[in-house]
């Protein structure tokens, strides 16, 4: 890889670190956790003492306050160590943003320290049974009573569904007003009326606990509505370009890692009396992933650079998204070809890494939504 200009010093040290945490505390166990279908409770504390957890969070609240590359360092460090996902992404890059951008002084002094310690595990319930990347049409209500929020309604393929301690729920405060009516309602984990269903059973990803969440006449006190009433939609559009650009930064280099594996395969394995990589299908095919990686790396690093200084609004997420995690499908499964027969036995990391990606062109809003985005500033 040519080098990235966009970490210093102290970003690589700190990808050492990441990196080292990674290979002790992780890759050992992506098998079994895969199997197991949920990563252990314990290990979120221990990515909370690495401090893994949150790192953009301010001092103050219990953080690093360091900005957005440390965030892409572990999303990437995190793919090297076969897992695909931990759940991580969504805890640190997308609720305790929400809990710090919107949230009150009380709020953000009960939450963000335990969420950055890993005593406290965060999700998000956007998507229905009936509603995916059109969160207008969301149908969750919060009906006011009284200095309290009666919450009714269903979400599904909420990640870590089953370890979260605090939810954000996308609801209706005002189901006549669209997406002017949506407000975030903060709801703890043993608040009465709210349960967690099973523990679904997914095609990849599956060390990440995903769940469907029920709530029953869930009682919260309008003290817990993140941020305005009513406003939920314009917060939830605001924090979407993070969302995406960091699934595309995880994109990249999950297709970065397949490629590495594949490339050291392809040199060792042979066929007709010599190494694979000597024929010229198998040399070309891997010239034009090395050269499409090497570009891919050149967009996501500006968008990075481009998010950490606040530029980076809702296309520039959408395309990193888009680009990236197409790229990463085609470029897995051409990777995925060259093992052969061994490629299709889940015990290589390639099958883990190929069945892994295919979501990733769905959750955080699908290509076709990305591409509508985009379409729109045409």
């Amino acid at each position: 890889m040519m080098p990235r200009r966009i970490f210093e010093h102290e970003h690589e040290i700190f990808r050492d670190s990441v990196a080292k945490f990674m290979a002790k505390e992780v890759a050992p166990h992506a098998a079994a956790w895969d199997e197991a279908g949920i990563i252990p409770r314990d290990l979120w504390t221990k990515a909370g003492e690495a401090g893994l957890l949150c790192p953009g969070i301010p001092e103050e609240y219990g953080g690093a306050g360091v900005d957005f590359r440390y965030n892409a360092i572990i999303a990437e460090e995190g793919q090297r160590s076969g897992t695909g996902s931990l759940g991580w992404q969504v805890h640190s890059d997308i609720v305790a943003p929400y809990i710090w951008h919107y949230g009150s002084d009380e709020q953000k002094q009960h939450y963000l320290p335990k969420m950055v310690s890993g005593e406290v595990v965060g999700a998000i319930a956007m998507t229905e049974p009936g509603t995916g990347s059109d969160l207008q049409a969301v149908r969750t209500t919060a009906r006011r009573e009284g200095n309290e929020y009666v919450i009714n309604g269903q979400k599904t393929f909420i990640t870590n569904g089953q370890h979260a301690d605090v939810v954000i729920v996308v609801a209706k405060t005002d189901p006549s007003k669209g997406s002017k009516g949506t407000s975030l309602i903060l709801v703890d984990r043993d608040t009465p009326g709210f349960r967690r269903g099973r523990n679904l059973d997914k095609m990849g990803l599956k060390a990440a606990d995903t769940s469907e969440l029920f709530f029953d006449d869930v009682r919260v006190p309008i003290t817990n509505c993140l941020g305005e009433e009513g406003k939920g939609f314009i917060y939830l559009m605001s924090q979407l370009p993070q969302e995406r650009l960091v699934i595309g930064v995880g994109a990249v280099a999950a297709a970065q890692i397949a490629f590495e594996w594949t490339v050291d395969y392809v040199k060792e394995r042979k066929a007709f009396g010599k190494p694979i990589l000597g024929f010229q299908n198998t040399a070309f095919t891997l010239a034009e992933i090395k050269t499409e990686l090497e570009v891919a790396w050149a967009f996501i690093d500006a968008c990075v650079d481009r998010h950490v200084k606040g530029e980076l609004d809702a296309t520039g997420g959408a395309m990193a998204k888009l680009w990236c995690t197409e790229l990463q499908g085609r470029v897995v499964d051409k990777c995925l070809q060259f093992f052969g027969g061994y490629g299709y036995m889940t015990e290589y990391p390639i099958s883990r890494a190929y069945v892994d990606a295919r979501v990733q062109r769905i959750y955080g809003g699908t290509s076709e939504i990305m591409k509508e985005l985009i379409s729109r500033t045409l």
